[in-house]
């Protein structure tokens, strides 16, 4: 049929000149509208289920809330990861289902399991808040919002309400965080000695407050022949009428509430800040959407904010701190130009080998052909211009060709037989056809298992594999379609009014002057190995057994870190430490980075023990030095901060904030906590491992109230009162009980509480009135014992078990050695029987890649194996043209050992992609093989003659494929030097295996060939008849063949 395809085309082009036509205008409209991102999308569908409960302790809400979220939910389906962190007052489980999970109904069912076991919870805690995280990564963009005139209330309040809501507008914006600034609230700052002389406590001031404070409906009435709604309105009007209110004694009688303390027009506790390089800002970052794309939300982001500082007064401005999408711009653009050069170079390439014009341009039309409507697949199947899809094109340029060189090489040799072009190109595409066919389908058979691979390997495969075999679907329609057709309409005659006598002398003269001299070297060689077979066959067994021993030797990762331009530091202090502790040591780091004139700015985000600086370096051009050079130079400088743990977060961590992640669980939290720190320190002793962290928590300082229960029960006190007392006196009521002050606009909070000065003291503390039975109050002291002590101040749960991630970067240290050095560390040879280790992070993503790459590539081997057979209709010679397989893992590894770089993700990708292209060497010399044979030639004249006359296209296309690989393997551009360690796989492996292929594969031909025919023999002869048919073989072949005119066969004759 294929044959028929080529005959048709070249008969009536006009039809297939339109079909290209239109899918090439297709293509392009769907380039045009392609979303840009750096890799395929890969979030996982995630719902967190977070409780609260102001003033708890990590370790009550571990038992009375974590423990149950974590039984209720892990009975659900589909479940790859359960995630808990307690904190103060806060637990948040975090769901990871498996890809491919319907997010909604898993949000559904979490959200029915959390409902079943709600009055099982503490009934104080607020309501379980359940969602699906809609965002995805980190912030992409960060501005800074700036005023000459404005306070910092007027600033927050400003990015709250309108910037907030222009810009959750915007297509994929799933969030807009502040950071900086203040929440603006009523502060009532109550005097302790006031309220204990008037016999008063906090507790029962704000209840007056929340009860009185407040606009309620009050029915409707008809009066005058209307009905008129009835709304009663307690409100106060201003925070003057406010301070007025009377607040009645619990003696009788009653005090303006302005003469229990200070009531002002505030804003909230500062527990969270931003500085940009050391000045105060008020900030806000843009989170992306789950599925969206980056580079298309930022532009969308930009036209808002452009449109929003029409509308803003003219004092504010809005400043572009940084964006990761201009890295993202960059690679693409960078991927762009490295197809681009290899399309350029690919088509040098074939311009040098056929030296003419126009058998050049049919060669170089298959490219656009191919790629253009590729771009249409990828659209359809919702994929972005991303590092896979882009680099399935760049690294199949040479793929692409090959048909086509195949095809013009091929009708070139039939027009130097003398024939014209038309009949050149009907033989050529008749003869050639099954072979282009047949390297089409195997790339194709390859990627059909590799590309559907589940998990994040999956994720990664399947847009590259996709890409690659859709484009080799078009590259084989164009070669048996366009190339067939344009060589009979374009290809000059070159013997043109010759009549039919002098085409068969031109025929004859090019045959015997092509078999005496041109590729002498190759044929001496070819014949020398035909003699030598178990020489060359031991030979090619020991390189593919000498290249295995080189996987030990060769570093293995996941990803390289790329350089983004942007370096993320984290600041960890002691717990207790305030937010001027965090503000002291943010500082300190701040000074220390910008000290280098490499970098531009640096935003710091504070909270409450914790910081986070964003570094924006220059752009790589104007540095010397890469991001990961400026961060191992940086690194022994930060540790200069005093009283604080620093490390930079990895630019190439997948799975993880660093690139190495040790996983400790348990249910002994003290056995737990010791094992994680005998490997922390022991950790610190491997040279290549840095910044080594526990997540295993520091003690905190507490206050503790111990009630008596002889005292309580004699006073009337509960513990409730006690503990309600403490919490609304120190931090307020919980939200949703506090009362609200109407602003024109919205509502804000109205906050009761101890004066802040009053609080540093103990003794206040200890004098607070608690609410007893009989309608009194009686001081804290007298039913508690309060002291100091210490607890957890972060509790992390792993699958419900305690966890503890002991986490370190690498520098000069690949993932996988670091992993070998860490396991046989004595903390983890020697674990206590209740702590077990988990795979997380990085070492857990590549382990699962590892282990579900054998079985796709075995799967991708049998799938070539079964299409070839089908196509051949042969079991034994398909095994032939799989001989080239081994021979390019060979290549990729000594080129990955050589240039050190990792055996990750993106090389085992373009392992994948040699798989698919080396076999179409071996289909060329197998094909060109069996035709020979089948027009009566011998074995070894037979092998010769393919081989010789197919040395040129092999050469060539060989040669186009690996022109094509050089700019990514020089690894130029923006993030290269993730893509690079593909490069370097694909030049290594397919430069041994064109090399041994050229020898190996005719030497394995004639032995699988020679034990097809003994098979063949021994079901038609027997034994007994082995000896004659041998000699009748011979004698054939002295009587068919003219040896006195052919060296070949004069030496088979022999």
């Amino acid at each position: 049929m294929s044959f028929n395809i080529s005959a048709w085309s070249i008969k009536k082009p006009v039809p297939t000149i339109i079909l290209f036509i239109i899918l090439t205008l297709i293509g392009w409209y769907s380039f045009t509208t392609l979303g840009i991102d750096i890799n395929p999308n890969i979030d996982v569908p995630t719902v967190s289920v977070t409780v609260t409960q102001p003033g708890a302790g990590p370790a009550e809400l571990e038992s009375q809330v974590t423990k149950k979220v974590e039984d209720a939910v892990a009975s659900l389906g589909n479940i790859d990861e359960l995630r808990s962190t307690v904190t103060d007052g806060s637990s948040v489980t975090t769901i990871n289902f498996v890809l491919g999970t319907n997010t909604d109904r898993a949000t559904n069912d979490v959200r029915n399991a959390i409902a079943q076991i709600r009055q099982n919870l503490p009934q104080d805690v607020n309501d379980p808040i359940v969602r699906r995280l809609e965002f995805s990564g980190g912030p992409i963009m960060t501005y800074a919002v700036t005023s000459e005139s404005r306070s910092v209330e007027d600033l927050s309040n400003l990015v709250d309400q309108t910037i907030s809501r222009a810009l959750l507008g915007v297509r994929g914006v799933a969030q807009i965080n502040r950071v900086g600034g203040v929440d603006r609230e009523v502060r009532v700052n109550l005097d302790p000695e006031r309220l204990q002389s008037l016999g008063i406590t906090a507790t029962q001031v704000n209840d007056q407050i929340r009860a009185f404070n407040i606009n309620l409906p009050g029915g409707r009435a008809e009066v005058g022949g209307s009905e008129q709604s009835i709304r009663t309105l307690g409100s106060a009007e201003s925070v003057s009428a406010l301070k007025n209110y009377e607040i009645v004694l619990p003696g009788g009688g009653s005090v303006p509430l302005a003469s229990l303390g200070n009531i002002d027009d505030s804003f909230g506790d500062v527990r969270q800040a931003a500085k940009l390089n050391n000045k105060p800002v008020v900030a806000f970052q843009v989170l992306r959407s789950t599925g969206s794309v980056m580079v298309t939300v930022e532009e969308g982001v930009k036209q808002a904010v452009a449109q929003l500082q029409k509308t803003l007064p003219k004092d504010v401005k809005l400043e572009l701190i940084f964006t990761r999408a201009t890295f993202v711009r960059q690679s693409y653009e960078s991927t762009i130009d490295e197809l681009i050069q290899a399309s350029v170079l690919a088509v040098i390439v074939i311009l040098l080998f056929l030296r003419d014009w126009r058998a050049t341009l049919i060669t170089a039309v298959a490219l656009p052909l191919s790629m253009i409507p590729t771009f249409a697949v990828q659209q359809a199947l919702g994929y972005t211009l991303n590092n896979m899809t882009l680099l399935g094109l760049a690294l199949a340029v040479g793929n692409l060709v090959d048909d086509a060189v195949v095809e013009i090489e091929n009708m070139e040799r039939h027009m130097a037989m003398g024939k014209t072009p038309m009949k050149a190109a009907f033989d050529s595409s008749a003869e050639v056809g099954l072979a282009a066919i047949a390297s089409g389908a195997t790339i194709i058979a390859v990627f059909l298992p590799v590309a559907f691979m589940g998990g994040v390997p999956g994720q990664f495969f399947q847009p590259f594999g996709v890409t690659v075999a859709v484009s080799t679907l078009f590259s084989t329609l164009v070669a048996r379609m366009v190339t067939p057709m344009m060589g009979a309409y374009l290809l000059k005659d070159k013997h043109e009014g010759q009549n039919a006598e002098g085409r068969d002398a031109v025929r004859v003269s090019n045959l015997n002057r092509g078999k005496g001299r041109r590729f002498k070297p190759y044929a001496s060689l070819l014949k020398w190995s035909l003699r030598h077979r178990i020489i060359t066959i031991g030979i090619a067994v020991g390189f593919f057994i000498a290249s295995l021993m080189l996987v030990p030797l060769i570093p293995k990762g996941l990803v390289d870190g790329g350089d983004i331009g942007i370096s993320t530091v984290n600041i960890e202090l002691p717990p207790g430490s305030t937010l001027k502790d965090v503000d002291r040591a943010s500082t300190i780091a701040t000074n220390i980075i910008r000290q280098n004139p490499l970098v531009e700015s640096v935003l710091a985000t504070e909270q409450i023990n914790t910081a986070s600086l964003t570094v924006k370096l220059k752009p790589r051009e104007q540095r010397n030095i890469s991001q990961i050079e400026y961060e191992n130079q940086t690194r022994p400088l930060l540790q200069q901060v005093p009283g604080a743990r620093v490390s930079f977060a990895s630019a190439g961590a997948v799975g993880g904030r660093k690139d190495l992640t040790i996983l400790l669980q348990s249910e002994n939290p003290e056995a737990l906590n010791r094992s994680a720190v005998t490997l922390e320190s022991q950790m610190r002793t491997i040279p290549g491992i840095v910044e080594v962290s526990s997540s295993a928590s520091l003690v905190k300082p507490e206050i503790l109230v111990i009630p008596n229960p002889q005292r309580a029960a004699d006073l009337g006190v509960t513990v409730q009162s006690i503990a309600r007392t403490a919490s609304l006196a120190t931090i307020g009521d919980n939200e949703a009980n506090l009362a609200k002050f109407n602003l024109p606009d919205r509502q804000i909070p109205i906050r009761v509480q101890i004066d802040p000065k009053a609080r540093a003291d103990i003794n206040t503390f200890k004098n607070l009135r608690v609410p007893s039975s009989n309608g009194g109050t009686v001081p804290l002291l007298s039913v508690a014992d309060i002291k100091f002590g210490s607890g957890p101040s972060t509790i992390n749960r792993f699958d419900r078990l305690r966890q503890v991630s002991v986490e370190a970067n690498l520098t000069g240290l690949s993932l996988g050695d670091a992993l070998t050095k860490v396991s046989q560390l004595p903390a983890l040879l020697s674990l206590p029987a209740e702590v077990i280790q988990r795979s997380s992070g990085d070492a857990k993503i590549m382990q699962d890649i590892f282990s579900r790459f054998g079985l796709a590539v075995l799967l991708a081997i049998t799938c070539i194996y079964a299409i070839l057979v089908l196509l051949y209709n042969n079991f034994l010679h398909p095994i032939t043209i799989m001989a080239a397989l081994p021979f390019c893992l060979g290549g990729a590894l000594i080129g990955l050992l050589v240039s050190q770089k990792a055996l990750g993700i993106y090389a085992l990708i373009g392992i994948v992609l040699l798989l698919g292209i080396v076999t179409k060497n071996s289909i060329l010399l197998v094909d060109y093989t069996i035709i020979n044979m089948e027009e009566g030639k011998p074995q070894r004249a037979a092998l010769i003659e393919a081989g010789v006359s197919r040395l040129r296209p092999i050469i060539m296309t060989s040669l186009a494929s690996i022109a094509g690989t050089i700019p990514l393997a020089l690894g130029i551009g923006a993030g290269a030097e993730v893509r690079q360690p593909m490069g370097v796989a694909i030049l290594g492996g397919f430069t041994t295996s064109t090399l041994l292929t050229l020898l190996v594969v005719p030497v394995l031909f004639s032995y699988i060939d020679d034990f097809q025919t003994w098979i063949i023999n021994l079901f038609k002869y027997g034994f007994a008849k082995k000896r004659r048919l041998r000699r009748d073989v011979i004698n054939h072949v002295s009587t068919n063949t003219n040896v006195s005119t052919n060296p070949d066969m004069e030496e088979i004759r022999k």
